[in-house]
């Protein structure tokens, strides 16, 4: 019972966060929208720092979730995989309006100067969205897709990297253009 009232605690904050962000996200609302007593939070989280980073830790969990079955899914080849996972995201976007963008993304860019707490939480979800196309990208250079000369591991980073840009632009234009053009050009320099 108790890990399902945390739970609720923090699935309809990370909503809120992704959403608004983290400053402009109230333990009140949160606990409004959880349909939990006011007391709780404190009871559960130490203070509002460790809710967001136990949120960084959920949106992290909701992105594996969603890419690990389409990374791990040996019937199709690896960059058919990569391709997959642009193509999810982007009716994912598509379905949201070109809004709200990527929650790793958009905290990354509030506070990822602002909480060395945060700033190290985020960049271990950087990472391990990086490490997925790492070895995509692995699997590419033994499967002969891709050139042997490719540092997998810059790729990888560059792609996150060029993915989130991509959203920021998608969120101000309020077009999937800017992802689209991001995966026809990362699949033409992969395969090139």
């Amino acid at each position: 019972m108790k890990q399902d009232t945390k739970h609720k605690i923090i699935e309809a904050g990370a909503r809120i966060i992704h959403l608004k962000g983290y400053y402009h996200t109230g333990i009140q609302e949160v606990l409004d929208a959880a349909g939990v007593p006011k007391g709780s939070f404190y009871f559960y989280f130490k203070s509002k720092e460790d809710f967001g980073l136990q949120a960084i830790d959920f949106f992290n969990s909701m992105y594996l979730g969603m890419v690990d079955p389409i990374a791990k899914n040996k019937a199709l080849p690896p960059l058919k995989r990569i391709e997959k996972i642009f193509d999810y995201f982007i009716d994912l976007f598509q379905g949201l309006n070109y809004t709200c963008g990527c929650p790793i993304g958009n905290l990354s860019q509030e506070m990822g100067d602002l909480s060395q707490a945060f700033s190290r939480k985020l960049a271990a979800s950087v990472e391990d969205m990086a490490q997925i196309y790492k070895h995509l990208l692995d699997e590419a250079k033994e499967a002969n897709e891709i050139s042997q000369g490719l540092n997998t591991q810059e790729t990888a980073e560059f792609i996150v990297s060029s993915w989130h840009g991509s959203l920021m632009k998608m969120k101000i234009s309020k077009s999937i253009a800017p992802l689209k053009l991001h995966k026809q050009f990362i699949l033409d320099i992969l395969k090139s």
